[in-house]
């Protein structure tokens, strides 16, 4: 009996050429910091969750980071070549609450909106990269 190859559709394809940049990643890349120098590189789409924009925030508000230039996280974000991108919430939020392995609210978000659109996510987070494998991650 002859198998039959199945081929994901051309949309499908072309969607996992996409990036979905965790915070670390887009805070190396606004840096100029060495780990993300294959992102500059690279031929993918990067995009940015919502939930970055949040985690920027809080990080800013507890002193933990210092944007260069002094400028804040809505400038960073807005200020960027990399788009927004914006799943629909309630899938979403329903996919990160199956994200159980992880305490992290952020990296929930980051792995759900990653997940939801089929992309693979750019971290330096070794937990998040082991979790999550070659496939659907980028290696910073």
């Amino acid at each position: 009996m002859v198998r039959e190859r199945h081929w994901p559709p051309l949309q499908e394809a072309a969607e996992s050429a996409l990036i979905l940049l965790d915070t670390n990643a887009l805070i190396w890349l606004h840096l100029g910091h060495r780990r993300a120098a294959g992102l500059l590189r690279t031929r993918r789409r990067l995009y940015v969750s919502p939930a970055t924009t949040l985690e920027l925030a809080f990080l800013a508000e507890a002193g933990r980071i210092r944007l260069r230039g002094g400028i804040s996280p809505a400038t960073l974000i807005e200020s960027e070549p990399w788009p927004i991108d914006d799943p629909p919430a309630a899938r979403w939020f329903a996919r990160a609450a199956d994200v159980a392995w992880t305490r992290d609210p952020f990296d929930r978000l980051l792995v759900a909106h990653a997940q939801l659109r089929g992309w693979r996510l750019a971290t330096g987070d070794t937990d998040l990269l082991r979790r999550l494998g070659p496939s659907a991650s980028v290696e910073l």
